[in-house]
């Protein structure tokens, strides 16, 4: 399966865990349709527990790149730039309370790809046409993290300030930061991106008029 001849205009997105990535894309969907826009999270590509690594303390490690199937990630995007759709099966970040569902990505006229090491990559790097980070301060992403994680993933206070200082201001630092002076776009959201995603959104409904015609 080549790439050579793909139609589709692939954007990436990244940022910092606590950054905004998973608001900042919800609200893009809402202005495109299945027909027009298919997401494509490295969430769902999360390794099984029992493969990641673990530091010295013992403690599992999600914030590596190899915690990540990167080559699948990869080649679901070389499927959906040639017109095959992808089934996937959704990660659940350790809740077991919650069955996973069958998620069903279809092939578009743009393909956003998102998660913390979409550029780190390089191969994936080079298949994209836009290049976009969300970035915040870091008091305002571990106060996201602590919300999260506590409420969605019920992790103790105690596990998340450790593993935010031990594995993902590291991970941000080696994977995403030097990347910001290569990137098209860098979007603040210590507020607010309202801004950053109205110029996304008018920009991608062009790109969308060019593909139609």
């Amino acid at each position: 399966m080549s790439l050579k001849n793909k139609n589709s205009f692939i954007l990436g997105i990244s940022g910092g865990s606590g950054s905004g990535k998973t608001s900042f894309i919800k609200d893009i969907k809402e202005h495109f349709s299945d027909q027009e826009i298919c997401f494509l999270s490295q969430d769902d590509y999360y390794k099984s527990r029992d493969q990641q690594k673990e530091d010295e303390n013992g403690v599992k490690n999600f914030d590596l790149p190899d915690s990540i199937e990167m080559d699948e990630f990869y080649f679901d995007l070389v499927k959906l730039t040639n017109g095959i759709n992808v089934d996937r099966r959704e990660y659940t970040f350790n809740n077991e309370t919650k069955d996973p569902d069958i998620i069903i990505l279809k092939p578009a006229p743009i393909i956003i790809v998102e998660g913390l090491f979409v550029f780190h990559d390089p191969k994936l790097f080079a298949l994209l046409d836009l290049k976009i980070l969300i970035h915040a301060t870091d008091t305002q992403k571990i106060i996201r993290r602590i919300k999260r994680d506590r409420v969605e993933r019920n992790y103790p206070l105690e596990d998340v300030l450790y593993r935010y200082e031990h594995h993902v201001l590291p991970s941000f630092e080696a994977y995403i930061f030097p990347f910001f002076n290569k990137v098209d776009m860098i979007i603040n959201n210590n507020r607010s991106y309202e801004m950053g995603k109205d110029m996304l959104v008018a920009y991608l409904k062009k790109v969308l008029q060019t593909k139609i015609l």
